[in-house]
Order: C-alpha cells, then structure tokens, then sequence
C-alpha cells in the first residue's frame, strides 16, 4: 500500500487541466504518443466540442520512481461551478490534490472554492503554476496570490506547462514525496466507497470505488450498505485508458477500481454508499459526500405525451452517470405529463438537455427555469408549503408572506469592472456585503442576492460586462421574505401554464412588457388577431398584438355603392370573430425559451 498514490485535480475553469493530465499520461507511459488526443480522458463528444470537463474521469498510472514502481491514481475534475458536485465526490476519494492556477490569470472564484473543499478533507495540497510558456504569464504576481492564498512557500510552487511538458517530472516527483500513501488495513472486513457510477447497454451498471479496509475478490458474494441489496462481483479491476477497464482477481485497500454484477436497475446503485462482503460486513458506512442540492428546477417534457415512459427511462441512465440530476413527475395542463428535473445550475441544464437529445434521441420542452419558494398560510403560519412551480402558489388571500431562497455570491475582477459589476447586482436586487482588494488590481466583491435573480442570465450579463475577467462563486445561505407575485401569461385569453413565473413586484411591469414584447417577435401571425397578455390575478399589467394576416376581400369590387364593400368586410369581420373563438395558437419551442434571452 505505500507505493500507491491517490491524487485529483482541482482549479478554475479553462486553467488547463485536461491538457495537463494528458501530459502526465504521456509522461508515465499510460497512453503511447500514436494513441494520444486532446483531452483524452474526456469521452464524451460534448467535452471536446465546449473544451469543458463535464464529468470527472479516474484512471491508474504505473510510475517507476528512483527504482521503486508506484501506483498513481489520478482523478480529472471540472472546473465549471456548475459541476462542483463532481469535484466533491472526487476529493473524497484522494489523499492529495494538485492546485492547479493560470500563470496569465491568477486565483480566481473556483480556484478557492475548489481549494476549500480540499482543505475541510485534509488533502495535501501541491500548488502548480501553469501556462508558464504564454507570453502573457505573470509568475511573480501570481506566486504572490498562492503563497497568501495557502501560506506556502515560493518553493513549493511548481512552474509547469500542459502544453509543452515543462515541469511534469517534477509534478510526479511532488506526487510520490508529499502526498501521504492511503491508510487502510486489510485484514479488516471490506469497506469501499462508490464515488461514480455508468451505464454499460451489454454489461450493466459499472460502479467505481475506492477500497478504505479489506480486499474485494473476484465472485464475492458483496452486499451494498445502503440500499441493502446483495449481488456477486462478476468483474473487478482497476481503470486504466485503453481498454479503460483492466480486470484483476482481487483489489486491495487504497486502490481505486470498477466493479460490474450485472446490476440493470438504475436506482439501485447510489454513489456515496459502502461496498461490503455478505459474509463479514463492515459495522459502518463510510460517511461520503451530502446529498446534492439543486439551485434551478425546470419542467422536461416530452414533445410527444407518447414518449413519456422512454423520457423516464432516459433521465433514469443519465442520473447514473450524473447523481446531481434530481427529477420526479409531474403534469400541466399546457404540456401534458413530465418531469420537473433539479440541476445545479443554467450550464447544467443545458447540458442534461443536449445529452438527452445526443445519447438518447429525445426531443424535449424545457418550461422557464425557476427555484424553489416557501408560502406561508395566515391560518397556521407555522406550517410552510414548498412551492416549486408557480402553478402550485396557494391562493394569495390566505397568504401571510412568501420566502425566497438567497445566495451570498463572490465576484473576482479587475478593478476596472467594479462599476458596471456593481451597477448589474444592484439591478438583481443584490445588496454589498464585502469589497476586498486582493491585489492592487483584482477585488473579491461579495453581494446577498435572490437566487431566482441570477438564474436566468446573470452569469453571462456579467462576463459581458466584465469582459470576459469576472469570475463567479456562490453558495446558499438561507431564506428571506419577499414581496414575490405570480405573473401569468395569457395568449388569446388563454392563460399558458409554462409561461407563468414568481416575480419581485418591482420588477413585474418592466418584465412583463419585455416578455410579451418577445412573444410577439416569436409567435407566427395568424387568419386572426392574437392578444398578449401579461396578467397578475385579474389585473392586465401590459398587452401586445399580434396583428392578423388579412386578405383583400373587396379586391372584386370595381366602382359602385360603398354598402357593398362594408358588406363584405362585415361578413369577415363575422368570420375573423368566430375564427379567434375556435382557434388554438401552436406556441413554438423557442418562445418557451424566451425568458432566457430577454436581455439579448
């Protein structure tokens, strides 16, 4: 056990990380230079078309160390906020964590979140300074920022290039010499922590872990802690890159491997449970992760109500491979039967909707993201309803007051950004808590704000701002009351159940203009005249038309009495009337999305 290493990756996103792990894949021999690509540990299509790391990816590495063979075993993060979830499951199951910062660009919001879930886990910390062959690299300053960020000293810092391979011995050196080896006993019964999980169409579930005591043995009968269920290991090993699975008869405490039984039902494997034997248990589960809490809930349709067990069944695989996509049923009126999914933010979404779509050929609705409120009742003020769609808003006469949940964001940037950064909370009702200079030109801005304020388009209205230079960091920090409206959308008097959305009463008319403004641009004309409405209870707070496509009528009429053209248009005036009765108005997929682009 004190040749092997467990090591992950950790930075902000777009600091290099997946360039840097190929280069220690190539350093070490895993993965020969005819087989290498850009980002070889990212499997998914979308990761290479964003150049984002969107799941976390663990594979081994054998390196020979002044003559001794060591076992690497190196885990590959995200760095995008939205994937924190990933970062922390991988942290769990390391003893040690390269930090890695941009040489051009400095610390920024996800650097020191990421860094702070390393430290609460007693993880050594190796600090890396990368991008060192850009012209525009900052060494010294940026050295200044890690040594006050962590209390290390200069050198301990290692300059490295994923680019060019400067420095990556080094890093190896780092990995064997400081990180500590794992602690575990074998001879103690099996105790091993799922920390991800795929589906395999052939083979069934395959669960990743890593072994705290024991040893698991191919065909042992294993029992999983939390959902109670028995299986027998058909298959274990260890992860390596081509093929990615590499079976072994047995795998030992402190390594990190796969396991396949046959498993077919998604919800019986969760990450964050224990492996042990059926035989001799393990007394305790080992305490993972916690559960993951979703920031932006958002109802999935189907396009087809047809489609609807084959939308379950999707969502059911891709939750294996993504445990923070939290979903259950639910129905309207508008869309027929659904899910209203829970995601971790608005990149998250976009994500889970792309990959529906790539690995499963689903065409889905996506209603107006929106979170989750607490209504309070006059008659027993004590009991709180949970409200995630604004369709379940309880009457608002027997409301006493309704709470919203808050966010406390950091805001890293130049100093030259802070007015238009400020100008931009403030108009999302964020409220300055902090302003630090890190350095003579960056500032930590730290604001309270409504989190239904930034999830529509604050994250990109502040990278507009900001040039691109701002980065963005939040965490919960509990509920507020707030004077919060339902504002319904109604199109031809008909009220659209998608549509509606839980609004600051300050903000209602300025955005129900804007929305029906919108619609109007994105809704096709019609044989008659469609009215839209921005409504709160009965009271219609902005309206627009869309005008109808007319046909010439008295286009036969040549001359002659004037009562023969009223005539005719009378009678399609009749006509247009009984027409905007009957008829029903298609709404198009992008008016759905709509609300996202209202600023554009």
């Amino acid at each position: 056990m004190k040749n092997i290493r467990n090591f992950c990756i950790i930075a902000h996103i777009d600091h290099g990380k997946s360039t840097l792990a190929d280069r220690l894949l190539q350093t070490t021999g895993t993965i020969s230079d005819r087989e290498m690509q850009a980002q070889a540990l990212d499997d998914m299509d979308l990761e290479r078309e964003r150049g984002i790391t969107i799941k976390s990816h663990a594979i081994q590495m054998d390196y020979k160390h002044e003559g001794q063979l060591y076992k690497l075993n190196l885990i590959d993060t995200p760095g995008h906020v939205d994937f924190s979830y990933e970062v922390s499951r991988s942290i769990a199951a390391c003893e040690g964590a390269l930090l890695i910062v941009d040489a051009s660009q400095g610390i920024e919001a996800q650097t020191i979140s990421n860094l702070y879930l390393a430290i609460e886990h007693d993880l050594e910390i190796i600090p890396i300074l990368n991008k060192m062959d850009l012209p525009g690299a900052m060494p010294e300053e940026v050295s200044d920022q890690i040594i006050e960020l962590l209390g290390c000293k200069m050198e301990d810092i290692i300059q490295a290039s994923g680019k060019t391979g400067l420095g990556v011995d080094l890093i190896l050196d780092a990995v064997i010499n400081r990180i500590p080896a794992p602690q575990g006993d074998e001879s103690a019964p099996l105790q091993a922590m799922i920390f991800d999980s795929v589906f395999n169409p052939f083979r069934g579930i395959i669960a990743y872990y890593r072994v705290r005591n024991g040893i698991l043995r191919k065909g042992d009968k294993v029992k999983f802690f939390n959902t109670g269920k028995t299986y027998n290991a058909d298959e274990i090993g260890i992860l390596k890159i081509n093929p990615s699975l590499f079976p072994q008869d047995a795998v030992k405490a402190g390594d990190v491997g796969y396991i396949i039984s046959g498993i077919k039902q998604a919800n019986e494997v969760k990450v964050g449970d224990t492996i042990t034997l059926f035989d001799n248990p393990c007394l305790e589960s080992i305490k993972g992760f916690e559960d993951v809490k979703p920031m932006v809930f958002a109802g999935i349709y189907p396009v087809d109500t047809e489609d609807y067990e084959e939308l379950r069944y999707s969502m059911e695989k891709l939750q294996l491979n993504d445990s923070s996509l939290v979903f259950e049923p639910e129905s309207s009126a508008a869309l027929g039967f659904g899910f209203r999914c829970g995601f971790l933010g608005m990149l998250h979404m976009e994500i889970i909707q792309e990959r529906l779509e790539r690995e499963f050929n689903m065409t889905v609705i996506t209603t107006v993201p929106n979170v989750s409120y607490y209504a309070y009742m006059r008659k027993n003020p004590e009991v709180k309803i949970v409200v995630n769609n604004p369709s379940e808003l309880p009457d608002p006469s027997g409301m006493a007051y309704i709470e919203e949940p808050y966010i406390k964001a950091q805001v890293i940037t130049k100093s030259e950004y802070v007015g238009q950064i400020m100008t931009l909370c403030i108009e999302k009702r964020g409220e300055l808590r902090n302003q630090v200079y890190l350095t003579q030109d960056r500032v930590e801005l730290t604001f309270e704000m409504p989190l239904a304020e930034i999830v529509f388009d604050f994250y990109d209205r502040l990278k507009s701002v900001s040039r691109g230079y701002a980065s963005f960091d939040y965490h919960p920090v509990g509920y507020k009351e707030s004077d919060l409206i339902k504002m319904d959308l109604l199109l031809n008097a008909e009220q659209i159940d998608a549509l509606s959305a839980l609004v600051h009463r300050s903000n209602a008319y300025s955005l129900g203009k804007k929305l029906c403004l919108k619609l109007k641009e994105l809704i096709p004309r019609q044989q008659f005249e469609i009215p839209i409405q921005a409504a709160i209870g009965a009271k219609i707070i902005a309206r627009e038309t869309i005008k109808a496509l007319r046909k010439d009528v008295t286009a036969k009429c040549y001359g002659g009495d004037i009562s023969r053209k009223r005539k005719l248009l009378e009678k399609q005036k009749e006509g247009k009337k009984r027409m905007r009765q009957v008829g029903r108005v298609e709404i198009p997929q992008d008016a759905f999305m709509a609300i996202l682009k209202l600023n554009d």
